[in-house]
């Protein structure tokens, strides 16, 4: 097997790592929603050496994550671990959560359950960063947004672009307050939480 490749991981890791440095200063443990090809999880092992970095997504996508993992060979990086927001989450307690490009793929409803594990599972003066695409009043931020989204919901008519107000909502809900949100390249964001 090949190892899996995205364009856009490769695009965005140094711009995401630029915001998750300050955000992650003080953390030493980070659990990865979706790590889909495994490259995040490489880079940002590498570059934020201090943190133990856990991966994390369903079965069908480990095998592609364990080749980046093992040409790496990173004492602080993680197997694995099998995460489905469906089920219980195989982890006790971290300091931070990190997710990209996850919650215009998922259902609603697998997003309040994101929320519920965030809750169960996020240490307090915890930090959550969620990246990727977001609506603000109802309006995208760009026409190619628009058309992605678009794009999405006629794949599954459950997924889509979500809006700022009601992910916000969530992070509240579950103990979170925001600290920022920056826009990136590609009509991107990075949403950083705290729990208080």
């Amino acid at each position: 097997m090949l190892k899996p490749f995205s364009q856009a991981c490769e695009n965005n890791k140094q711009p995401i790592l630029t915001q998750l440095k300050p955000a992650l200063a003080n953390a030493k443990t980070v659990l990865e929603i979706g790590s889909g090809t495994g490259q995040h999880s490489v880079y940002f092992a590498q570059q934020l050496p201090h943190l133990q970095w856990y991966c994390s997504d369903r079965v069908i996508n480990h095998e592609g994550i364990k080749l980046w993992h093992s040409e790496a060979k990173l004492a602080n990086l993680h197997a694995p671990l099998t995460l489905d927001l469906n089920d219980a989450w195989p982890i006790d307690k971290v300091d931070a959560i990190y997710t990209a490009n996850t919650f215009h793929i998922v259902s609603w409803e697998l997003i309040v359950r994101f929320f519920a594990g965030v809750k169960r599972h996020l240490n307090c003066q915890g930090v959550l960063c969620i990246y990727g695409p977001f609506k603000y009043n109802g309006e995208f931020t760009s026409h190619s947004n628009a058309e992605f989204n678009a794009h999405l919901t006629a794949r599954d008519p459950h997924s889509g672009i979500r809006d700022f107000a009601a992910v916000e909502s969530l992070a509240q809900q579950a103990g979170l307050s925001l600290v920022s949100d920056t826009a990136m390249p590609a009509n991107n964001q990075l949403l950083i939480f705290k729990r208080q």
